[in-house]
């Protein structure tokens, strides 16, 4: 991979627990693959008080517990002198000047040339202050020798549309497009990058990819977990907000979109932006044929007592936010038109599984069937994304012996056979992207507004409609069992993956 230029990197709120969990630990391994500059700076504000060797400290001890167990203390203390501390809040304006201070004493010393990078790793509602306080310093100019300038969004992207807008109109009004850089962590996964590569550099799949071989498509990202200490934020947003509208359907796009012109940001960007403007719109009175949502409640598990997410801590008694949502969508295409996709999130679910499955139509012929000799399956192409990552295959085969018995067979990869390939984490990825000043993993302002589009009419349709229901579903299950009747075919079902990519079963991890 290429080498970073000279930069550095702004953290606000670098003291909460993406900074130590992911941010710190992709930012030492970049490090100790040689792939960031000789000349960096990584910037740490919030409003706790702390000096620069207190900061590393602190950082030094997340990368042993996140990152890097085996990290070298020589190593650590290398990068370490790299990163400095910014007592500051970003709500207060006054405290911007103090942060132009800082940088251009660390930029003089370095020689970084203003090249800056300010990733917002805060609550939102601060996000709109950050961005126009920046412009007030000019913090936000390039051009004339001032270096390039780049500014990172964690998600949410707005809470619905019209907040999606609104601060979308606040970034471009100091940003130009190219500087923003919405990350969405899931598109950095080696996985996901994978299926541009697996359709695109393969002969032999990109011809069935379409309405004339797929039956359907399902899409899953299950968490085992609920949401700890997250209820405050969870109970305001839920599984269609928090996981759907950026995660999945991102990952839809990369499943459905045409063949670029050429693989950069421009290009790949404008191919998944027609995916989501294809999206068959859900009318307010279709919300209940297209859209499940459940909520887990009680349960015990191996023994254990599970909570159900009304007794979770910092949510609402009587709360109708969903922790697990399926729906049923349609991509009004040349390529895709008729072929539904079926998407799944949830909490509590028996295992942590994400993956894509492309569903092949049955041979048009019985040749197999007759005599109640078999009941032939449809071909399933599997793409795992996390964990046990990987691409499996599944067909049929003749059983040995007399007769033509049939039986489903797999044929299978997984990246932990690549011993000597290193596959890097998704914010290291990202995080060098951005370095690079490359786009393509990132999200830009049309995709975000049109996947908000697509859901925001069934986001009104639950909060205007009492009548709509919200199914239980006891921790540790696969969600409301209604979520089975999206499918058109009562034989249809979701498939039920295990944490192996190659073993099948129902609630096998039960």
């Amino acid at each position: 991979m290429e080498r970073s230029p000279n930069f550095i990197l702004v953290i606000f709120g670098a003291s909460g627990d993406l900074t130590k969990r992911k941010l710190m630990p992709a930012l030492y391994a970049l490090y100790k693959q040689n792939l960031l500059s000789e000349r960096f700076a990584i910037l740490g504000t919030s409003r706790s008080a702390l000096s620069d060797e207190a900061f590393r400290e602190r950082i030094i001890e997340g990368i042993k517990i996140y990152g890097d167990k085996n990290a070298e203390e020589h190593m650590l203390h290398s990068f370490s002198k790299n990163v400095y501390y910014l007592p500051f809040d970003a709500a207060k304006n006054l405290d911007y000047p103090k942060l132009k201070a800082r940088l251009s004493k660390i930029d003089d010393e370095l020689k970084i040339e203003g090249n800056y990078i300010y990733y917002l790793s805060t609550s939102p509602n601060l996000f709109p202050i950050i961005t126009e306080s920046l412009g007030i310093e000019g913090l936000n100019k390039e051009g004339n020798g001032s270096g390039w300038k780049r500014i990172v969004i964690e998600k949410p992207f707005g809470h619905d549309l019209e907040s999606a807008k609104e601060l979308n109109e606040t970034l471009l009004k100091i940003f130009e497009e190219s500087q923003v850089y919405r990350i969405d962590h899931y598109l950095g996964k080696e996985t996901v990058q994978n299926i541009l590569a697996f359709r695109f550099s393969n002969g032999i799949f990109e011809p069935l990819w379409n309405r004339n071989y797929v039956h359907h498509v399902e899409v899953t990202a299950a968490e085992q977990i609920g949401v700890e200490e997250r209820g405050e934020y969870y109970d305001q947003y839920g599984a269609l907000r928090d996981m759907v509208q950026n995660h999945l359907l991102n990952i839809v796009g990369i499943v459905a979109m045409e063949p670029p012109s050429f693989f950069d940001a421009t290009a790949v960007r404008n191919e998944t932006v027609k995916v989501f403007q294809s999206f068959r719109p859900i009318k307010p009175e279709e919300t209940e044929k297209y859209v499940v949502r459940g909520q887990y409640t009680d349960s015990t598990i191996h023994g254990e007592k599970i909570s159900g997410y009304r007794n979770e801590r910092n949510v609402s008694q009587d709360s109708r936010t969903e922790t697990f949502a399926a729906l049923k969508s349609y991509i009004d295409n040349w390529r895709w038109g008729g072929v539904p996709f079926y998407i799944r999130t949830g909490k509590r679910l028996p295992t942590r599984v994400s993956e894509v499955v492309i569903h092949f139509k049955k041979t048009p012929h019985h040749l197999f069937t007759q005599n109640n000799l078999c009941d032939v399956r449809r071909n399933q192409l599997i793409i795992r994304i996390q964990p046990d990552e990987g691409i499996l295959l599944k067909f049929g085969m003749k059983m040995p012996g007399a007769g033509f018995e049939i039986k489903d067979v797999n044929m299978d990869f997984h990246y932990s056979e690549l011993s000597d390939a290193y596959i890097p984490e998704a914010y290291e990825r990202l995080l060098l992207d951005c370095m690079l000043g490359d786009a393509t993993l990132y999200a830009r302002t049309d995709a975000v507004e049109s996947c908000w589009r697509y859901l925001d009419p069934i986001l009104k349709a639950w909060k205007e409609r009492q009548d709509i229901k919200i199914y239980g579903y006891p921790a540790g299950t696969w969600g409301p069992k209604e979520a089975h009747e999206l499918f058109d075919n009562r034989d249809e079902d979701w498939r039920y993956p295990c944490k192996n990519l190659s073993t099948d079963g129902e609630y096998c991890e039960l």
